[in-house]
C-alpha cells in the first residue's frame, strides 16, 4: 500500500478488468473546515480508482500515470462510507481513457470524473 492511500484508509475492491474500486469511511481528517468531505480526498479516490482499472488492463509489464483528470462535484457529503467507481472506456497503445462517479453511503452520485491515463515503460515481450 503507498503511503497516501494508508493516510487516508482508502480500501481497494474489484477484481473485474477494466473497473477500478476506491472507498473510505469518513472521519474528521478527511473534512473540511466546513466539516464535509474536502474536495482532494475524492480526487485521490477517483485517481486511484482510475489507476486500479488502468492496470487491470494492462498486460505487458508496463505501468501507468495519470495525464490528465477532471473531477465535477455534484453534492457535498459529511459522512458514512463514500466510493469511487472507475472505469475503462478505451485501451489504446499508449493511452487509456476512463470514466468514474463518486457516490454516498445512499448511492446519491457526490462527482464524476473523467481520465487519460498513460501506459509508460517498455512492453514486455
Amino acid at each position: 500500500m503507498f503511503p497516501l492511500r494508508a493516510f487516508l484508509d482508502m480500501e481497494m475492491t474489484g477484481d473485474e478488468p477494466g473497473v477500478g474500486v476506491a472507498s473510505v469511511d469518513l472521519a474528521d481528517q478527511h473534512l473540511n473546515p466546513y466539516g464535509v468531505v474536502h474536495g482532494a480526498v475524492l480526487f485521490a479516490m477517483v485517481d486511484t480508482a482510475m489507476g486500479k482499472a488502468t492496470m487491470s488492463v494492462v498486460d505487458d509489464g508496463r505501468y501507468c500515470a495519470s495525464v490528465e483528470v477532471s473531477l465535477r462535484f455534484i453534492r457535498p457529503v459529511a459522512e458514512g462510507r463514500v466510493t469511487a467507481t472507475a472505469t475503462v472506456l478505451r485501451r489504446g497503445r499508449n493511452l487509456v481513457h476512463l470514466d468514474a462517479r463518486v457516490v454516498d453511503p445512499d448511492d446519491r452520485l457526490v462527482a464524476t470524473a473523467d481520465g487519460t491515463f498513460a501506459l509508460l515503460g517498455e512492453p514486455s515481450g
